[in-house]
């Protein structure tokens, strides 16, 4: 499958980079997401890491979104769980944005945990960790920042992980009509994420 320019990725994540707060794109973003890209691409044709094939659609639909997330951080977010991390979304771009954040991918699925540690390899990305296991047998003892979720295959379970693990904030990724309750973080706010009717990002906090 062809990949896509830099120029045509940054035009395809302009909406979800507009201005906000002097937040500024590290200048080798375009770089380091095209490699993802190839990545993702190549293993996405001999393993199912994506249901999404289009090279504009992942760039959309899953760049975009965690960008977007990315930029909504709290400044003082020092430590993150990407929970039921996948092919990397939001961890991986998270990561690209924020060098300064210690990040933890959890995937239990051997192949994805394998090409996440390509990626984190690839891209030189020293200040992330890949853990190859549910996020529930990590050491009783980690606790994190934030703990980030999107696409995860039981929501409630994952929100119970989450609840225990996050020390100040929950960011979710999901449709308004499936936002859940988190009661241990009653400071919501929902926002809309561009070019979508439905999608929004949740962010919890306590």
């Amino acid at each position: 499958m062809p990949t896509l320019s830099e120029p045509t990725i940054q035009d395809l994540l302009a909406p979800y980079l507009a201005e906000r707060g002097g937040f500024e794109p590290p200048s080798d973003l375009y770089t380091q997401l095209s490699e993802y890209l190839d990545l993702l691409l190549k293993w996405n044709a001999r393993t199912n890491l994506t249901a999404i094939r289009e090279p504009e659609e992942i760039v959309r639909r899953h760049f975009g979104e965690s960008l977007f997330a990315a930029r909504h951080l709290a400044a003082e977010t020092d430590s993150l769980l990407d929970l039921g991390s996948g092919a990397g979304f939001p961890g991986i771009p998270i990561a690209l944005v924020h060098p300064q954040i210690q990040i933890t991918l959890a995937e239990s699925q051997n192949k994805k945990a394998s090409f996440l540690r390509e990626v984190v390899r690839t891209l030189r990305l020293a200040h992330v960790e890949v853990w190859a296991g549910r996020a529930e047998s990590l050491p009783a003892d980690r606790r994190f920042h934030t703990v980030t979720l999107r696409a995860v295959d039981n929501m409630a379970a994952a929100v119970a992980t989450a609840e225990l693990r996050a020390v100040r904030q929950i960011v979710l990724l999901t449709s308004s009509a499936n936002a859940p309750a988190l009661p241990d973080f009653p400071k919501q706010t929902q926002i809309a994420i561009p070019e979508s009717q439905s999608r929004i990002l949740l962010m919890a906090s306590r």
